[in-house]
Parts: C-alpha cells; structure tokens; sequence
C-alpha cells in the first residue's frame, strides 16, 4: 500500500477510535454509507448535459470535490474493516480489465465485454 494511503488508512482509523464510532462501522454500515455518498455526489450531476458536467462552477466544484472525498474516506474504512489493500486491488482490476478489454476490440466503443 502506498505511504499516502497508509496514512489516510492510519487517521481515518484514529479518527472513528477518538469518536468511539468503530462500534459502527461495519462492512455493511461502510458499505450503505459509501453507496449514500455516491448518490450525494451523482445529485450534483443530475439534469446536467454533458457540456455543462465538465464546466461545473467554482462553487459546484468545491462540493463535488468534497463528495468525492467522502466518498475515498468510507472506501479507505471499508478497506481497513476487511484487510484489502485497494492499492493491489486497483492493478489486479485494470489486469482483469484488459483482458476483459482488449485493445483491437474495445478502442473507441462502450460496449460491455461480454458483448463484444
């Protein structure tokens, strides 16, 4: 795990223990929090055109960027809870993606890989 993320891992830890809200955060309770967060951000987005979601305002910005930060936080917890290094994760993923993807059937199309 990278050393940025350990730390992120280590005080989001000493942060829920301060508070005594580890008694709460359980995979499941992580999980429907982290699925809350995901809604809170996709709001921002809702009855956007495409154009105007890659223009977001100054204001709109900030708050989106601190939905996304939510959003790392509880997957950090949720990682932590169940001993998954989502550094790791994150390699075998593009691995399995890029299989599931290759290049000469893939490039410039949206289409799920069982599809293609």
């Amino acid at each position: 795990m990278s050393n940025e993320l350990e730390t992120m891992r280590k005080s989001l830890r000493e942060f829920a223990k301060e508070r005594e809200w580890d008694q709460f955060h359980s995979p499941k309770n992580l999980s429907m929090a982290l699925i809350v967060e995901c809604a809170e951000l996709v709001e921002h987005f809702q009855w956007l055109t495409d154009e105007q979601s890659k223009q977001l305002p100054e204001e709109t910005l900030e708050e989106v960027s601190l939905e996304m930060a939510d959003i790392m936080m509880y997957l950090i917890r949720l990682a932590d809870k169940l001993d998954v290094d989502l550094i790791d994760a994150v390699n075998k993923k593009i691995k399995l993606n890029a299989i599931k993807y290759p290049v000469e059937k893939s490039k410039g199309i949206a289409t799920k890989y069982n599809k293609l």
